[in-house]
């Protein structure tokens, strides 16, 4: 099964929106459609992993260690943190090499930065 992501609510929209352009058959759910603006990070992790999406986040200051703290508790489905100093156009490209290349269980538990 091909991956399924969640973004959060500082994920740039313009990378959504550029997913969505590229490639529409990719699943990829804002934080406000998710219903989770506004919520703390561990709440934000629990979602994604219910609903088994891979979270997408520019957050590389509290997410990785809210994250090493959910593992203790739960299962994740991922979580992709996106440097803010690479551009638009190379986020979406690595996220459709992700979503092209690779299967969801590949990124069960796993916290990877891009750029790859």
């Amino acid at each position: 099964m091909r991956p399924r992501f969640q973004a959060d609510e500082n994920l740039n929209a313009k990378i959504i929106a550029g997913l969505r352009r590229r490639e529409p058959a990719l699943d990829i759910r804002s934080a406000k459609a998710a219903g989770l603006l506004g919520l703390d990070d561990h709440y934000v992790l629990t979602a994604a992993a219910r609903d088994g999406r891979i979270l997408v986040t520019h957050d590389h200051g509290t997410v990785p260690t809210h994250f090493t703290a959910f593992l203790s508790q739960s299962s994740s489905s991922g979580v992709v943190i996106v440097s803010q100093k690479l551009g638009l156009q190379e986020v979406i490209d690595q996220i459709l090499l992700i979503w092209a290349a690779s299967d969801a269980t590949e990124w069960v538990n796993r916290i990877v930065y891009l750029p790859l």
